[in-house]
């Protein structure tokens, strides 16, 4: 009894010094620079809001937070490294759409997408539009829903590549408006503008930001935003949900994440800064002129976001027949 005694003793000692240093890392914490791991290369909007929102971090943190591009394998190898690294507070992922639809498009991960992170907090949402060439027949997308409907099986909407946001909003259209069509996949933007303007594909779904310019100079037409309003941006075109499609709701967001296990008051911690940055008047205006809508949240509202948007994506997957890679 004795024995017993003094080994749950010993180990309530033990759980009260790993508590207090655990305390202690918190409180003093960070005490070196931070850095986030993002799964894209530099200059696409996912790594220019990382960086707008950790310039403001590292004011609040007393410490530079640096941006690690990791782009590749659809997010895997970035979202491996920081699953894998400690959990201190010191490595964080940029997190998007690919984390959630990574969980229902792929068989085995080197990682649980749930169990081995935290969500730390959304930094913002952009939306998708459905385009055509200016020079397409349709004018809206009630025009394009009456024609593919009169002509089944003709029409071919485009996209970048299988398993991206844009594929599957592609798959969702369809899916919702009863269309019979075809989803064309290309490697990248690029492809895909040049396929609508050879007349190769009839319409396009693609995220906002880099076909804008192409909307404002007249060489594209936007037939619809895949939002939940209007976008700041384009005003005058309506949202799918006003062109008669109610279900059809898709953006693509980004927000930080950390390893599982990572103390909860650097978590915490980690929340106020992010939170702090994207209620900056120059941060917001910042990630607005890139077409992001800051999208501040709690611990417990980011961790809701991707398990909402896990099984949202895993639905689309297994509506459209998508077999897992």
């Amino acid at each position: 009894m004795q024995a017993h005694c003094r080994f749950v003793s010993r180990l309530l000692l033990s759980c009260l010094l790993a508590c207090g240093a655990l305390s202690a890392h918190a409180q003093s914490y960070p005490t070196k620079p931070l850095r986030i791991v993002v799964p894209f290369g530099a200059g696409g909007v996912a790594d220019l809001t990382a960086r707008t929102v950790a310039q403001k971090m590292s004011e609040g943190l007393g410490q530079s937070v640096v941006i690690d591009n990791r782009p590749g394998a659809g997010g895997i190898v970035a979202a491996e490294m920081v699953a894998k690294s400690e959990p201190d507070g010191y490595t964080l992922l940029l997190m998007s759409n690919a984390n959630a639809v990574s969980a229902g498009l792929f068989k085995t991960l080197p990682f649980d997408p749930v169990k081995d992170f935290t969500p730390v907090s959304l930094m913002g949402t952009f939306d998708l539009a459905i385009v055509a060439s200016a020079e397409s027949r349709f004018q809206t997308l009630s025009e394009l829903l009456t024609w593919a409907k009169a002509n089944p099986g003709k029409l071919n909407i485009g996209s970048i590549n299988i398993g991206s946001t844009q594929y599957l909003t592609a798959e969702l259209f369809k899916s919702v408006a009863g269309l019979d069509a075809q989803v064309v996949p290309f490697n990248g933007t690029p492809a895909v503008m040049t396929a609508l303007r050879g007349g190769q594909i009839d319409v396009a779904v693609e995220v906002l930001s880099p076909v804008l310019p192409q909307i404002k100079g007249g060489a594209l037409r936007a037939l619809a935003v895949t939002g939940q309003k209007r976008n700041m941006a384009l005003p005058q075109v309506p949202t799918a949900k006003e062109g008669g499609l109610p279900n059809l709701v898709s953006t693509s967001w980004n927000g930080l994440g950390v390893p599982a296990k990572t103390p909860q008051a650097v978590v915490d911690r980690l929340n106020k800064e992010v939170n702090a940055a994207l209620q900056t008047p120059a941060v917001r205006q910042k990630l607005l002129e890139l077409n992001v809508e800051p999208h501040p949240s709690t611990v417990v509202q980011a961790h809701d976001w991707l398990q909402t948007e896990i099984k949202r994506w895993s639905d689309v997957i297994q509506r459209a027949g998508i077999q897992k890679q």
